[in-house]
This record gives structure tokens, sequence and C-alpha cells, in this order.
């Protein structure tokens, strides 16, 4: 038998070479981008995130601005504050602000529409067995009291006893002036809401203009 010739010194270099130009053929077919075309596509999104935000496209927190969205913010902050201090001033007096609600709306009750049940379901945007049970809490709280209809016997009228309206009578002072200190920083931002209803229509036709 022959003996198989085994691979010398010199073969296995050029084995070795053969492999290496292959590799590098197989990457130079890989497109990879240079370092410069990587900075330049970086800054471009950076300026193109900056000219956005900029031209009002795109709010601090990357979400797409929203016509009016600020200013429906700040008005809602505005209403919250001193619909926050009507919850306190409530809690102080020892009633719960939609029992100071209830109390304002039977008063306030024009002559010619007596205080029903419905009538007050109506007025403060509650279902008709939620107001019945706004009434129960406040009788049992001696803060009102129901009276039979004359001219319909089956319904009852709701009226305020001397305790719900001497406690009324005072909420609605401190309410009052409450307003007068909130009172301008609210009709400011409520106008502020209609005014960029009105810029935004503008802001429109001037870009059509230009286009």
């Amino acid at each position: 038998m022959e003996a198989k010739a085994l691979p010398t010194q010199s073969s296995a270099a050029n084995i070795a070479v053969t492999r290496a130009l292959h590799n590098r053929n197989v990457l130079s077919s890989v497109a990879v981008p240079a370092l410069g075309e990587l900075n330049r596509a970086s800054l471009r999104d950076r300026m193109g995130s900056n000219l956005m935000e900029e031209n009002g496209h795109s709010t601090g927190n990357g979400i797409t601005e929203i016509p009016r969205l600020r200013e429906l913010a700040e008005f809602r902050f505005q209403l919250r504050q001193f619909l926050s201090f009507s919850e306190i001033s409530s809690e102080r007096h020892g009633i719960q602000a939609q029992q100071y609600q209830l109390l304002q709306v039977i008063a306030a009750a024009p002559p010619s529409q007596p205080a029903s049940v419905s009538y007050l379901a109506d007025r403060m945007v509650l279902r008709h067995n939620s107001t019945v049970e706004l009434v129960d809490r406040a009788e049992r709280a001696g803060l009102v009291r129901r009276h039979t209809d004359e001219r319909d016997l089956r319904r009852s009228i709701i009226r305020l006893t001397p305790t719900g309206e001497q406690l009324l009578r005072m909420m609605v002072a401190e309410h009052v002036q409450e307003l007068e200190r909130l009172g301008e920083r609210i009709i400011h931002s409520l106008r502020a809401v209609s005014s960029a209803e009105q810029a935004v229509p503008q802001t429109i036709a001037e870009g059509a203009g230009t286009a």
C-alpha cells in the first residue's frame, strides 16, 4: 500500500491564505454604513425633531401637538381648584359636596318649577335612584324635608329646612368669596381656549397661502 501524502507546511499556508481571502470577499459584500454616514443620519434626526418642536408639531413628551390642549388643560386646572375648594368647604361643614349642590339646586328652583326628585336628578345630572338616595341622606341630616305635591299626590316636593337654609347661606358666601379670588384666572383660561380655537383656522390659512 502506498502511504498517503501528508500536507506540507507550504500547502497549509496556501489553504490559510485562501480562507482569509474568501472571508474578506464575504465581508466586503455586506453593506456597512460608514461612521460619517451614521453621524450625518443622527444629526438629521436631531434637527428634524428640533424643527418639529419649534413649529409646534411635537410636545416635550414626544407627543404630536393637539390643538388647544394646553389651553384646555389650564382651564381644567383652574376649574378644578374651585371644585377642590368646594369639596374642602363641604367637609368642613360636615356634609358632602354633592349635598351642598343639592341644597343649591333646591333653593335655586324657579317658583314655576317645584323641586321634585325628577327635577333634581335632571339639574344634578344624576340617575333617579341616585337622587333618591341623596335626598334620603340629606333628610336624615335634617337639611331637607319631603312635602306631598298638592297638584300631584303621587310625587314629593323637596324643600330646605331652616338648618339647611342657614348652612346654604354660609357656604354660598364662602364660595362667592373664593370665586372673587379665582374668577379672573378662570375667565382668562376660558377665553384662552376660545382664542386658540380662532387661531387654528387662521394658522392653516396662512400655511396654505405660503405653500
